[in-house]
């Protein structure tokens, strides 16, 4: 690997458009070196950061949560917010679960969703 590369090859590694990394780098994700021209550059500890960045977004962490995980040498220091987010997604989970069931339900039901029983059961939960 190159030792420093330009806004456009990090982007092309990580298939990302540059607009993207610029817009990390004005919410503080990332702080490229810049060449005498101003261009930026980015070294190994950029590859790997944007890696961290990817990887928190999948987990569903947004940018400003993701500042505050990366903030420091160790995203352990920040296990309170890790565990709130944590909370979230086994919500996000049980949803996706109970929607999977409805839809497998669905399928399986010889009733119109209308006259299934389990169907009309989920709506009316749905009722304020």
């Amino acid at each position: 690997m190159k030792s420093s590369m330009t806004i456009g090859e990090l982007a092309a590694r990580f298939e990302l458009p540059t607009h993207v990394l610029r817009h990390w780098e004005s919410a503080g994700l990332l702080a490229p070196a810049r060449h005498e021209s101003g261009h930026r550059r980015y070294g190994p500890a950029d590859l790997r950061r944007v890696a961290m960045i990817l990887m928190g977004k999948e987990a569903g962490l947004g940018l400003r949560a993701l500042r505050e995980v990366l903030a420091g040498p160790d995203p352990m220091e920040h296990a309170d917010l890790l565990r709130e987010h944590v909370a979230v997604l086994e919500q996000r989970i049980a949803r996706a679960r109970a929607a999977k069931e409805l839809v497998e339900h669905a399928l399986e039901c010889p009733l119109s969703f209308d006259e299934c029983p389990h169907a009309r059961e989920q709506i009316e939960s749905r009722i304020p």
